[in-house]
């Protein structure tokens, strides 16, 4: 897309005034309006003001544009140097534009010419100097120190009651019983043993 010179607009208005309407130059110190300042003195604004603050703020929006990455080199410029070319032309070379509002809208297209070669011009070497210009390293912080772990706090519970169990006495065993459960131990006779005989019916029983 080709760039508009933005600077041709206040160009255009004073030829349009000059060319078209018939007026003079000298109608630009015209007073326009008047400002009251807070130093209790009038400010009167001419169309020569007027024209000229416009003519800068679009000068300052020529500049950034030249130094925007993506504007194009060979047209942009080559129509700010026909603007300038053209504006000097008719400040050297026409009666009407020997006026020192028009001069100084002569310059302001000069200042955009040359801002946007310059720029154009330096815009590469900052960029092989970035290019060759080390990464700087870039040292990752120290890991914060690990937080104080609070000691664990463990529940004491209580112990459990202890049962005594009632033991009750062994009862001692009686001793006709112990007489019932010993045994007397009965020798045992190693000869034959003898024959048992019934009794003798001579002799009286007691």
């Amino acid at each position: 897309m080709i760039g508009f010179p933005l600077l041709l607009i206040p160009l255009a208005i004073v030829n349009i005034a000059v060319f078209l309407m018939g007026l003079g130059l000298d109608r630009l110190q015209e007073p326009v309006v008047s400002v009251g300042l807070p130093s209790l003195q009038s400010w009167t604004i001419t169309y020569s003001d007027l024209l000229l603050s416009l003519s800068l703020l679009l000068l300052l929006v020529e500049v950034v544009k030249s130094a925007r990455p993506g504007s194009k080199y060979f047209t942009d410029h080559f129509l700010s140097v026909l603007v300038f070319a053209a504006a000097a032309a008719e400040f050297l070379l026409l009666p009407q534009f020997a006026n020192s509002a028009f001069f100084l809208l002569t310059l302001m297209a000069f200042v955009d010419v040359v801002a946007g070669i310059s720029i154009r011009f330096v815009r590469p070497k900052i960029a092989a100097v970035r290019a060759s210009a080390p990464e700087p390293v870039v040292h990752a912080p120290p890991p914060p120190p690990p937080a104080p772990v609070a000691p664990e706090v463990r529940e004491v519970r209580p112990a459990p009651p202890v049962v005594v169990e009632e033991t009750r006495p062994v009862e001692s065993t009686s001793p006709a019983r112990e007489a019932d459960i010993k045994v007397e131990p009965r020798d045992t006779l190693d000869t034959p043993q003898a024959e048992i005989l019934p009794p003798d019916p001579t002799i009286p029983r007691r």
